[in-house]
């Protein structure tokens, strides 16, 4: 169950799509659910721009996005609030609830409806750690739809660690990671371009507070690297969207925007920015960053498996993933100009490791292969 539908958005697309194409890998038979939620403002088109119940690009999107990625499988979209289905297996689904022995809810974006509730195994993918917590302490609805879900897994990898500051919810949560897809993103392009990149929102929603603790966005985390490109001969570009991006303060430091929908409204030209980038350079969401999270983006994991370099704020993922060549982590201007610098010098060596690391740790079939290990 993932987001495809209503979110047709190349970052997002490639983070649900690589569960499917890992399960693929590993030989199951798979089949893809989406539901509206009990909302009638669902579906996202970015053509338009606007949020409301119309299925009709989503669908098509889906459609031809597992045409070409070869996904035969059973799929459906469920309009809850007309009763509509919607999708290649609409027919089949509308008429007789299929039987599954696993439930995978990336994200949690999905509601689970009764029929759902007599699949033995249904688990839920927290890939916002912190953020997933606290609402889980404030929100009685969303407290009750992780309580739908009897295996719960946590992007946040040291949840379970004494250096970790995840609010406690009161759930069991294991550690996870974004599975992925490894030979769609092997290539043997030549490096084309000189800039350092990433795709990132500045505000996708408001900071949350738990205790007197805020926990920030990237807009938070911004300023230890706001003077970046005015201290270092790298050329930072980046492809931000979201509100209240500070647009003219940001050129005025060197900082080179992109529209963020030029990149992210096609999945391959989203993945060819990746490879034609010289490496990623990004900070993550204060609450990731202060929280000891272990966090670490699935979108730099796809910078990793095309043999890109990742310079990224740390998140305590230093703590289970080897980190100074390939990956590189800050907590401060200076070390971040220092990684730049290192990467710069030894470039081949950093792109040589990065898919070193990608094969270690972010292999989805070993990834998911382990998850429903720990499920039965």
């Amino acid at each position: 169950m993932g987001y495809l539908v209503r979110g047709p958005i190349a970052g997002m697309t490639w983070h649900h799509v690589q569960y499917l194409l890992s399960l693929k890998a590993l030989g199951h038979q798979i089949s893809y659910y989406e539901d509206s939620d009990d909302t009638p403002y669902a579906c996202y088109n970015p053509e338009t721009h606007i949020t409301d119940h119309d299925p009709t690009y989503g669908i098509n999107y889906v459609h031809h996005l597992f045409k070409r990625l070869n996904l035969e499988i059973k799929w459906a979209y469920f309009d809850a609030n007309f009763g509509k289905w919607y999708g290649k297996s609409a027919a089949e689904y509308s008429k007789s609830k299929p039987e599954f022995d696993i439930l995978i809810n990336v994200s949690g974006i999905n509601p689970i409806r009764e029929w759902m509730q007599h699949i033995p195994i249904r688990i839920f993918i927290d890939t916002d750690p912190v953020f997933t917590q606290v609402r889980n302490i404030q929100d009685s609805s969303r407290n009750t739809l992780v309580q739908n879900h009897n295996k719960l897994f946590s992007f946040g990898e040291n949840i379970h660690l004494d250096s970790s500051k995840i609010p406690d919810d009161g759930f069991k949560w294991k550690a996870t990671r974004q599975p992925i897809s490894l030979g769609f993103w092997k290539h043997d392009q030549p490096l084309n371009g000189d800039r350092f990149t990433s795709i990132m929102q500045w505000k996708s929603y408001a900071a949350v507070k738990n205790h007197g603790v805020s926990y920030g966005l990237k807009a938070e985390s911004f300023p230890i690297v706001d003077n970046i490109p005015l201290k270092s001969q790298s050329k930072i570009e980046i492809a931000v969207g979201g509100d209240g991006v500070p647009r003219k303060e940001l050129l005025n430091k060197n900082w080179v925007l992109v529209d963020p929908m030029e990149v992210s409204k096609d999945p391959w030209k989203y993945q060819s920015y990746i490879q034609q980038s010289k490496g990623e350079f990004t900070v993550a969401k204060q609450g990731y960053v202060i929280s000891n999270s272990g966090w670490f983006s699935e979108r730099s994991a796809c910078y990793l498996a095309s043999g890109r370099p990742v310079i990224t704020q740390e998140t305590g993922f230093s703590e289970w993933m080897e980190t100074g060549v390939g990956v590189l982590s800050f907590e401060s201007e200076e070390e971040a100009l220092a990684a730049l610098d290192k990467v710069n010098y030894d470039y081949n060596i950093h792109c040589k490791k990065a898919i070193e690391l990608a094969q270690e740790y972010f292999d989805g079939e070993k990834i998911l292969k382990q998850l429903i290990k720990e499920c039965i």
